[in-house]
């Protein structure tokens, strides 16, 4: 597949958002029966825009992190008490413009997206959008916190590394049990559950690396 930015051809971007699509529809498709929120396909955008940037960031493909920005850009995010974000639309477009160098169609491009980003989401189709938690975790740190769920509606839960290390993820039951755990021993677990009852449960999160990270959560 060829994606065009600023006149230019650019091939494989487009590709890459294509099958991580796919992917994600294939991940998610006997879950959304209806109880799928706005705000969970949210946290599956952001999750999608992660991985893309990082697919664009391993080849040298500007235009694979224009379009991991724009897919991040489309999602309103709310912010908890947290340290700041480090994966965002404006600066997956800073990588990009490092990336392009004096290529005027990538830096126009670049360009004409940075004021809409400015002004921030104004309408979207996810709602008021997923809860975002930045937390810095050192070597073999865990960290746990709390969350509501509601019977009945999925609960998605992601957790963003910033590609120091490995995370792992795993989400708990009012009763201690593990409902979900992703351990593949990658920067981007998602855990997926729906719970009949609603509830508190615990989230929990694991630098397995040696040396300190940062991890961004994002939940419905």
């Amino acid at each position: 597949m060829v994606m065009r930015i600023g006149g230019r051809r650019w091939i494989g971007a487009g590709l890459a958002v294509s099958l991580l699509f796919g992917c994600a529809a294939v991940a998610t498709a006997k879950q959304d029966d209806g109880s799928m929120t706005p705000a969970a396909r949210g946290v599956t955008q952001v999750l999608t825009a992660a991985e893309l940037a990082a697919w664009g960031r391993e080849r040298g493909d500007a235009g694979a992190l224009i379009m991991a920005a724009r897919l991040l850009a489309e999602v309103p995010l709310r912010q908890a008490d947290g340290e700041t974000p480090f994966l965002t639309a404006a600066s997956l477009l800073d990588e990009a413009a490092a990336l392009a160098g004096d290529n005027p169609g990538v830096v126009d491009a670049i360009d004409r997206l940075r004021d809409p980003l400015n002004r921030g989401v104004r309408s979207s189709t996810f709602g008021a959008g997923p809860v975002l938690t930045v937390k810095s975790l050192q070597a073999r740190e865990s960290w746990a916190f709390a969350v509501e769920a509601r019977g009945g509606e999925i609960l998605r839960v992601a957790a963003i590394g910033d590609g120091d290390t490995n995370i792992d993820l795993t989400v708990r039951d009012a009763r201690g049990a593990v409902v979900c755990r992703d351990g593949f021993g990658d920067h981007y677990p998602v855990c997926t559950v729906s719970p009949r009852a609603g509830g508190q449960m615990q989230v929990d999160i694991v630098n397995r690396g040696q040396v300190w990270t940062r991890v961004q959560v994002l939940s419905n």
